[in-house]
């Protein structure tokens, strides 16, 4: 083996007081999450305001554009840093104050109207999404440079975990508060609690300990980003299916933005069970992060998008046969599960492919490139929904579920295994 260098020393030194800041700020941002949830709290705000399924159902997907979006473009910039730190903490901003605003649109919904409301929840959906996707790139580089290789995996799914742990506890207080409160102090108070959380998260974010890379080699000139991307894309044909499955996953779960919404239409579902059906989908992932990231990084996360993958056709078949608001306590387990793979284990197996120089290139692609579907695929399904209810949305997702678990079965291979 040979010697580490003065960096990987640093690194190994400080990695126990790295991984409790970092579990830390995972858990502080759970609960923040959970008083503002993307899959529950902010679609009853907006179902609140109009009975519109395409809308209702672009709240999660303008959150998961925004995050993936920006990483791209940002990659050149973040390949040049020494150190990530500050600019993660400056770009976090942007993703943990827009609360505070939602929580002012819900104050004076009664008298702004619900057409300004809408347009300004919107607003600010994009610019919490945006403040996520901008912050994304230097975050991962900045936790793949602090936590070896051989413990990525389960790093991110142990804060993944402890995340969605503290999530399922929110969760549940949220549908309580929202069912004691009345308007506009229901979503007004799970706002502003998660604003609060989600400032504390930032303090401990900010007490990480990343040593300034010193040696690695920043060229004088920019390099030519974007050529560099497409010889990339060329030149790695495990990534580009890599890619394609990253694509097929946001249609395959493109049902997952309305069952909170079938649940509430066609199965009478109160405000408090809809706190329970979180709890339950943020205990699967708890479970499924932890368990996964570790498996995944013992015998490789390819293994853990094919479980994701049949997770995801098991969810949907089984919201299109449901007959009571029983099912919906397995769905969301089963989505739980999707989910970890789709964006945890997936996350993992991106920093797989490539160098260390290669990284930003590999992860901005991976990212940026699956936004599109991200906000393509729930507006095809609230569509579909609008037009011919839920059941042909379930079908379309459990049928690319079986397009997205071919892939991975025969044409994607573990990076880590086939890479010189």
């Amino acid at each position: 083996m040979l010697p580490l260098t003065p960096l990987e020393k640093n690194i190994r030194e400080n990695l126990k007081y790295n991984v409790t800041v970092g579990l830390l700020d995972g858990s502080l941002f759970g609960v923040a999450l959970g008083f503002a949830s993307f899959s529950a709290v902010l679609p009853l705000f907006v179902a609140s305001m109009t009975d519109s399924a395409t809308l209702i159902g672009l709240v999660p997907a303008i959150h998961s554009t925004g995050w993936l979006l920006p990483q791209l473009f940002t990659a050149g910039h973040i390949s040049r840093l020494r150190k990530y730190k500050r600019t993660v903490l400056m770009m976090t901003i942007h993703e943990r104050a827009p609360f505070v605003g939602f929580a002012i649109v819900a104050l004076l919904l009664p008298f702004i109207g619900i057409n300004t409301g809408l347009a300004l929840t919107f607003l600010l959906l994009i610019w919490q999404g945006l403040g996520g996707g901008f912050t994304a790139n230097a975050w991962t580089s900045m936790i793949s440079k602090i936590i070896p290789p051989e413990s990525r995996g389960t790093f991110f799914g142990v804060q993944s975990g402890l995340a969605n742990l503290f999530i399922s506890m929110s969760a549940i207080g949220a549908g309580y508060l929202l069912d004691y409160f009345d308007a506009p102090w229901d979503f007004a108070t799970c706002f502003l609690l998660a604003a609060v959380f989600f400032t504390l998260s930032w303090f401990a974010l900010a007490k990480t300990r990343e040593p300034e890379d010193v040696d690695k080699f920043i060229p004088d000139e920019k390099p030519n980003f974007w050529h560099d991307a497409i010889a990339l894309l060329r030149r790695d044909k495990n990534f580009d299916w890599f890619l394609l499955v990253r694509v097929l996953s946001q249609f395959a779960t493109m049902g997952f933005s309305f069952y909170i919404i079938y649940a509430l239409r066609d199965f009478g579902m109160t405000k408090v069970v809809s706190g329970y059906l979180i709890a339950t989908l943020t205990i699967s992932q708890t479970v499924a992060n932890m368990g996964m990231g570790w498996i995944g990084d013992k015998v490789g996360h390819r293994m853990m998008l094919i479980i994701g993958a049949v997770a995801a056709f098991l969810s949907a078949v089984l919201a299109w046969s449901a007959t009571s608001l029983t099912w919906f306590y397995p769905i969301f387990l089963l989505t739980g599960i999707a989910n970890v793979a789709i964006w945890t284990n997936s996350m993992s197996m991106t920093v797989d492919f490539g160098s260390e120089a290669e990284r930003p290139i590999y992860i901005g692609l991976s990212q940026t490139l699956t936004a599109p579907a991200t906000i393509i695929a729930p507006l095809i399904g609230g569509w579909i929904v609008d037009a011919a209810g839920f059941t042909p949305t379930f079908t379309i997702s459990l049928i690319l579920a079986l397009g997205m678990l071919s892939i991975l079965l025969f044409l994607v291979k573990d990076p880590r295994k086939i890479r010189p």
